[in-house]
């Protein structure tokens, strides 16, 4: 694998620094002046129409920053993954989540150190949408015979997050009379509050763990298969014995796992569980057996349709030249903004209610990815990296946030996304209330980008120094997502569309974004403290004096 380019040395930096230099950002203006800037600035991604014109963009530093990614080797960096080579440095592996939705029967065929890829992924796919096809169907019943009308996924990060932001965008979707539920912290409430209302008879959970030894997921499929025992007794099922017991947890578990050893010897028939591949990072595998909730719950048809989005972009991306590739002109203004103009935050607003969960799925997606302080060859960045990602639906956001973006000190850049048709069409009195939703996504993408002068102000009739707290700078970049509705295919469109934003910015600065490294510490400090917590004097002994108080203080509350 090639040493990273470092970013900073190449000319296409220097242009960029000397844009930042003379840079005065002037939305109004450059809008006045050029009557084709939004026409040049809308690109279509698939099913997505995305209006980059409010950025803080000339069409020279547009120029700068593809040179950028050219001189980075952006695209030979998307050629090496798609290729399978093991850019993922420091695990030795592939990269190939974009094999997860490889259309059946894709040429030329993809085959990565020796095995077929292809024949792997849609021997899964096959399995999955046959179960699937049996749950849905009821063919697949709980112990009793009753048919599943319940799903509780157990997963933790990419096994949790993914799945339950697509099952809540889906939701209209999900017409099979099957309602999914999600665990995931190992705080006792989850699991005691996803179970309750639920009929033991008619439940069926899902544990999702590569490895079947992710400490919350593993304890919360422990303590879900202890109140499936419990509520069927008191239901009057008999599972007083080993057998019974066993019997009840192969007509209400599955795993998605590749470690068959460890789900027999939980108790779930190996033959019922779904499996995948190294090369599949938590956070990108909701397109994976991951997925398995939401074929169950949405329908394989669903399901497909999703992967269909993702492909779509997978293929723009290996096929548009990086002057006209939105994810990766995405990517690069994030770049601009992160680097040049100094932004630590991205903002992402969904005018799209079932889009409540998409800002902590992307959370994940690009902090995990990008939060890094070395390149992939372990040698120290050389520019900051990475951004907190965050977002709330609109009009939420609007009474709570926003405040901050419009007349804060900071620069926030924020992508607005909407949909023209929504699920559920309602009108208040004879009004359409969608077309009233979208107007206040127009207006704040509008009123972020030109702002009110003071003059604008006085000419309202405000005075004094009101007209100082009424004055909107503008200037506040943002980029509109827009798509017809919210279809199975424009999510996947629109999960893919933030991958790819996310591996262009690291390519950039030279990160391998598909380890992390940054989370294993905690694991382990946590299993050499539970056992202080549990009252092992020794284990107490060995923890700083700040951790000491703190267990003491839990000890002397604890009920």
């Amino acid at each position: 694998m090639t040493a990273p380019i470092d970013a900073t040395t190449t000319s296409a930096w220097a242009e960029l620094e000397a844009h930042h230099a003379s840079f005065t950002p002037d939305l109004r203006g450059w809008f006045a002046a050029d009557a084709t800037r939004v026409e040049r600035l809308s690109l279509p991604l698939a099913d997505l129409h995305v209006d980059l014109s409010k950025n803080l963009v000339t069409d020279e530093i547009l120029s700068s920053l593809v040179r950028l990614a050219e001189q980075t080797g952006v695209a030979d960096r998307y050629a090496a993954m798609l290729a399978g080579e093991h850019i993922n440095t420091t695990e030795d592996r592939a990269v190939l989540h974009t094999a997860l939705r490889r259309p059946a029967g894709a040429s030329p065929a993809l085959t990565v150190d020796g095995q077929d890829i292809d024949a792997d992924v849609q021997s899964v796919l096959t399995a999955i949408d046959a179960f699937a096809g049996r749950v849905r169907s009821g063919d697949w019943t709980g112990i009793t015979g009753k048919k599943v009308t319940h799903l509780v996924n157990i997963g933790i990060g990419g096994s949790d997050l993914g799945p339950v932001m697509v099952y809540e965008a889906l939701e209209p979707y999900a017409t099979a009379g099957i309602e999914a539920r999600f665990v995931s912290n190992i705080d006792p409430t989850d699991m005691g509050q996803k179970v309750k209302g639920l009929d033991p008879e008619t439940t069926l959970f899902i544990v999702a763990s590569k490895t079947f030894t992710t400490l919350e997921t593993l304890t919360n499929a422990r303590l879900a298969r202890e109140w499936l025992w419990t509520s069927l007794a008191a239901a009057g099922v008999a599972v007083g014995t080993d057998e019974e017991k066993a019997d009840a947890v192969a007509h209400h578990f599955i795993a998605v796992s590749t470690a068959l050893d460890k789900v027999e010897a939980f108790g779930i028939d190996p033959a019922n569980a779904f499996g995948f591949w190294d090369w599949v990072g938590g956070r990108y595998s909701v397109d994976s057996a991951i997925g398995t909730s939401l074929a169950i719950a949405l329908g394989p048809d669903v399901f497909r349709e999703l992967l269909a989005g993702f492909h779509a972009v997978d293929a723009h991306v290996a096929t548009t030249p990086l002057d006209k590739n939105v994810p990766v002109l995405m990517g690069l203004l994030n770049v601009w903004y992160c680097n040049f103009l100094g932004s630590q935050s991205h903002a992402v607003l969904p005018y799209a209610q079932q889009l409540h969960r998409f800002a902590a799925y992307l959370q994940q997606l690009t902090m995990e990815s990008n939060g890094k302080s070395v390149r992939w060859d372990g040698s120290p960045v050389t520019s900051d990296t990475g951004e907190i990602f965050w977002g709330e639906p609109g009009t939420n956001g609007q009474h709570a946030f926003y405040q901050l973006i419009h007349q804060g000190t900071r620069l926030i850049p924020a992508d607005f996304i909407a949909v023209a048709n929504p699920a559920y069409p309602l009108e208040d009195g004879g009004r359409d209330v969608h077309g009233l939703f979208l107007a206040n996504f127009l207006a704040q993408t509008k009123a972020l980008a030109f702002g009110k002068t003071a003059e604008e102000v006085e000419a309202e009739g405000t005075t004094g120094a009101l007209v100082a707290a009424r004055t909107f700078a503008g200037n506040k970049p943002t980029t509109s997502i827009f798509a017809p509705a919210l279809t199975p295919a424009v999510l996947g469109q629109l999960i893919a569309l933030y991958e790819h934003i996310t591996f262009t910015q690291s390519v950039v600065w030279g990160i391998n974004a598909f380890d992390q490294w940054g989370v294993e510490l905690g694991k382990q400090l946590a299993m050499q403290i539970a056992p202080a917590i549990e009252g092992d004097a020794d284990a107490l002994a060995s923890q700083d004096a700040s951790t000491q108080a703190l267990i003491a203080y839990y000890r002397a509350h604890r009920a």
